[in-house]
């Protein structure tokens, strides 16, 4: 099954919006032109998004969600793999997520938990760190 990763574009915000809607995700605070946003597509079918934040010299990984019937494929992997060289070549320092349920998951690609007390004001100031994620949620974090 061929996979190919693309920018997204400011015109596919309703497709983005339903993928992540699939996935239980939020989709209140999609940042303007997508910026940092990529989709995954089968042929020309939207399988996959992912989405990074840049806050200086610190990022937030979010909107990682592949269409269920495509899951188990390694398209996240992918996303996240793209995502990665993205931050990295971005010269970002660290990179942080939320989640609910992923942690363990993310971990492979070695975020761990980190208090959400030591999480940069950047971030904390994100509407997802502030009000939309559950205080609950699991904050992790990668230096880079």
């Amino acid at each position: 099954m061929a996979i190919h990763i693309e920018t997204a574009k400011p015109d596919e915000k309703e497709t983005i919006v339903a993928l992540l809607e699939q996935g239980d995700l939020l989709t209140e605070d999609l940042p303007a032109g997508l910026p940092h946003f990529v989709i995954a597509k089968y042929e020309e079918t939207p399988v996959g998004v992912a989405g990074l934040e840049s806050f200086g010299s610190v990022g937030l990984l979010r909107s990682v969600a592949v269409d269920p019937a495509h899951q188990g494929k390694g398209i996240a992997a992918q996303l996240i793999d793209r995502l990665l060289a993205t931050a990295d070549a971005s010269h970002l320092a660290e990179l942080y997520l939320i989640t609910n349920t992923a942690d363990g998951y993310f971990t492979r690609y070695g975020f761990a938990p980190v208090s959400r007390e030591a999480v940069p004001q950047a971030i904390q100031q994100t509407q997802q760190f502030s009000g939309l994620c559950p205080s609950s949620a699991i904050v992790m974090k990668r230096t880079l």
